[in-house]
């Protein structure tokens, strides 16, 4: 047996130890919650009024269907995000003088928008916008609320954008460039590929935190699935609905979250870092 060959042995053992190990404690982690939740002194009040299976039934299809206005936000949300976030990074990676007002003016962007928080600029901008106008079809909530999570959320992928262009070595500028290629052609052609496959994995995860923080534009209006769990919580005077609307938001951010593992587990084993189990 090669040295090679009692090394993969050597790691598939690992891993199956690894796995046994964090089964076991993950197995007594949940029978100590099964066991010893039951019997705190307020329990029953606690599952009555979270936990009525009656309620859930009732209310999970309301919730549900409320829902799909949040993957609609989402949808026509994140190509913007994605757009403006792009424009922003490559403002700030510009390096001729005359440009500096541009890079300028995307380094106050992302440190405004970055430093306020996503429900604050959802009340400023939903707000405070219609209120310029006169006519009240610029008032519509949800034009006002997608915009504000694309201010917000465009400041952070920005700066993970940047990070990848930032992340190509420069020696692959100055390949492109002793190929005559210009700063244009080189960015598009060679920087931006790398970059963004890079970060991949942390745009997920900032995917996977803008379909929870879409629920916040039912604060300025739309009925979207936290509002109608508002709504049957006041209907049947229990927290239940919430519990439900938990549910749904888990059915899609947990799938996202694995595969944003996997992808990144995959840049790392591409890359011949130590993939994270």
């Amino acid at each position: 047996m090669d040295s090679q060959t009692r090394r993969e042995a050597y790691e598939q053992r690992q891993r199956r130890r690894s796995i046994g190990i964090a089964s076991a404690s993950t197995a007594v982690v949940i029978a100590t919650i099964v066991v010893l939740v039951p019997r705190a002194p307020r329990w029953d009040r606690v599952r009555k009024s979270f936990f009525d299976g009656d309620i859930f039934t009732d209310s999970f299809p309301r919730l549900l269907e409320a829902f799909w206005l949040d993957v609609k936000i989402f949808a026509w949300s994140v190509p913007l995000i994605f757009a403006l976030s792009l424009a922003i990074a490559i403002s700030r990676n510009t390096r001729s003088p005359a440009l500096f007002p541009l890079r300028a003016a995307a380094v106050i962007y992302t440190d405004v928008f970055r430093g306020i928080p996503v429900i604050l600029t959802i009340f400023l901008v939903g707000f405070g916008v219609p209120g310029l106008f006169e006519s009240r079809a610029w008032s519509n909530p949800l034009i006002w609320g997608s915009a504000a999570l694309i201010l917000s959320y465009s400041a952070y992928v920005s700066e993970e954008i940047r990070a990848g262009i930032e992340g190509v070595h420069e020696s692959q500028r100055a390949a492109a460039r002793s190929l005559g290629m210009t700063s244009a052609q080189t960015m598009i052609s060679v920087v931006l590929p790398q970059a963004l496959r890079r970060i991949v994995p942390p745009m997920m995860n900032s995917l996977v935190s803008l379909q929870k923080d879409v629920a916040l534009v039912s604060l300025i209006g739309p009925v979207e699935i936290l509002r109608q769990a508002g709504l049957d919580k006041s209907k049947f005077a229990n927290f239940t609905p919430y519990v439900a609307a938990a549910v749904i938001f888990l059915m899609v951010t947990i799938p996202c979250t694995r595969l944003a593992d996997y992808l990144l587990n995959r840049e790392r084993r591409r890359t011949g870092a130590t993939a994270v189990s």
